[in-house]
């Protein structure tokens, strides 16, 4: 059996994992704390719509024509 001194390339892959996780926490933290921070903004403002309604009978052309 190996001695694992001498396997550097796992200690490589181990710390190289560690350090992605430890990334990935810090970011989220940091993300997480800036959120919590800045106000709730609205990207778009928020108009009334206008509403069109119109209305057809079953004599008219126009109903006729789309069946």
């Amino acid at each position: 059996m190996s001695d694992w001194t001498s396997l550097w390339y796992v200690w490589l892959i181990l710390l190289t994992v560690f350090l992605l996780l430890l990334c990935g926490v810090s970011a989220s933290c940091i993300r997480f704390c800036c959120r919590k921070k800045r106000l709730p903004v609205e990207s778009f403002p928020r108009h009334p719509c206008d509403l069109a309604v119109i209305g057809m009978d079953s004599d008219s052309t126009a109903h006729s024509t789309v069946t």
